[in-house]
Parts: C-alpha cells; structure tokens; sequence
C-alpha cells in the first residue's frame, strides 16, 4: 500500500467487505504491519486507518438507515482503532529520533480525530501526551553522524511526495463536517444544540452540530477587555453615540 488516495481506498474497500467474516483477523494484520514496517510505511497504515474510520462510520450511518440487521452500535473499525489508539501511536512514532519524521503527521491526524470526535477526546488527549513525551525525549538525545535510522536518498525524495499528497488530502477533509457516531441522528433536522451534550455517552450520541458547537465552545477565549471595547463600539454604532 502507497500513499496515494487510490491505493489508500482499494484496501478500505476491502476491509469493509470482509469485516463481517474475518474483521478482527484482519485488524490483527494491521496492526502487525505497522509494527514491523519501514517508518514510512508505519505513516501510510495511519493514514489508511485515517480514511478507514471515516468509511466505517459512513457505511454505519448507510446500514442503519437501510434497515440492514446487526449490532446497531457496531462501528466496524473505529472499535478497534479507539482500543488499541496507544499501541498504534507507539509504533507509528517508535522512540528516539527514527519516530520523529512521523511525528507532526501523527499529531495532525490525533487532533483530526479529536475535532471530528472519531475517537473519544479524551484517549486522543493521552495519545497527544505521549507524543509529546517522546518528541522531547528524541531531542534529548545526542545525534551521531553515523545514524543508522537514516533513509536513504530515494526514500526521502519519496517520503517528500508522499507527505505532499497526504497534506494536501488533510487540508482538503478539513472541511468535512463530522459524522455522527449514532446514525439514527442522520435524518434529524438540522436544529443546533444551545449546550453541548455533556453525557457518558459523548461521542456515541453527539449530533454534528453539537459536535460544532463544541469545537467552536473549546476555542473561544474568556470574556476580556478587548471585549468590553468592542461591546462599547458596537453599542456606539447601534445608538448612534455621539461625543
């Protein structure tokens, strides 16, 4: 598997269609590959898995509303992409230097997931910490001229293309608006929440809006005196103040 979209969508396509015989089986491989692969191909399998959880959820959603039978909170893949997040961080981003290309790929996609609760905020938040553990680490480390984790020529100049194209993909989903874990909300009119929900279940049965909201919520700064300033010029303008 490259890093090309198309490369990238052929083996989701497959994971979907034989999820119900022999899923786990599979996720085992997956999750093997990434353990024991070059470093670059460590950053494709979480680049796969970015547009497998966004598959899976989708084919969830179409299911449920096809009236299809199964577990109704199966998530396919997400299940277990959520369960072993730390296993996979780990070997995407090994110790030392050698994990420090895939780095800054790791954290974007994490924060991804986060913003578009794929998987639960607060297990991408301990994923996050341990990035940051590691990355600290790596540059505590003395660096010798004589590093055998060095890629050889070729492999940068690839490693170069295919980081370009999954930047460029990233940028493009960016604007995806998230999908709703609970696919019976799928069909509900578009009406935002006033308050995010605050349940156990977050995640599960958040609405996208909601999901929105949240992010929006989580970004806002405190209330300060730059805002008192604009409120008194905005008061002006409404009232036609004069001085």
């Amino acid at each position: 598997m490259s890093a090309s979209q198309q490369s990238i969508q052929k083996v989701v396509a497959y994971a979907l269609k034989y999820f119900s015989r022999c899923g786990e089986d599979l996720w085992d491989c997956i999750v093997e590959a990434c353990q024991k692969g070059s470093i670059n191909t460590r950053i494709n399998i979480l680049y796969f898995l970015d547009t497998l959880c966004e598959s899976s959820l989708l084919a969830k959603a179409q299911a449920v509303t096809a009236g299809s039978e199964g577990n109704p909170d199966c998530s396919y893949y997400v299940d277990y992409v959520s369960r072993d997040l730390a296993t996979i961080v780990e070997a995407v981003v090994p110790e030392g230097r050698q994990g420090l290309p895939n780095l800054m790929s790791t954290r974007q996609i994490l924060e991804s997931w986060r913003t578009k609760r794929v998987i639960e905020p607060h297990k991408v938040d301990e994923a996050l910490s341990a990035l940051e553990r590691r990355r600290e680490a790596a540059f505590e480390q003395p660096s010798t001229s004589h590093d055998s984790t060095y890629l050889p020529r070729e492999e940068v100049f690839k490693r170069i293309e295919a980081d370009r194209e999954r930047h460029k993909r990233l940028r493009e989903r960016r604007w995806v608006q998230p999908v709703s874990h609970n696919p019976n909300t799928s069909q509900l009119p578009p009406l935002a929440s006033f308050m995010p929900l605050t349940s156990d279940q977050d995640g599960q049965e958040e609405l996208t809006l909601d999901i929105e909201f949240e992010n929006d919520w989580e970004t806002t700064s405190s209330l300060n005196e730059d805002d008192d300033d604009a409120f008194i010029e905005e008061n002006g303008y409404c009232f036609m103040t004069r001085s």
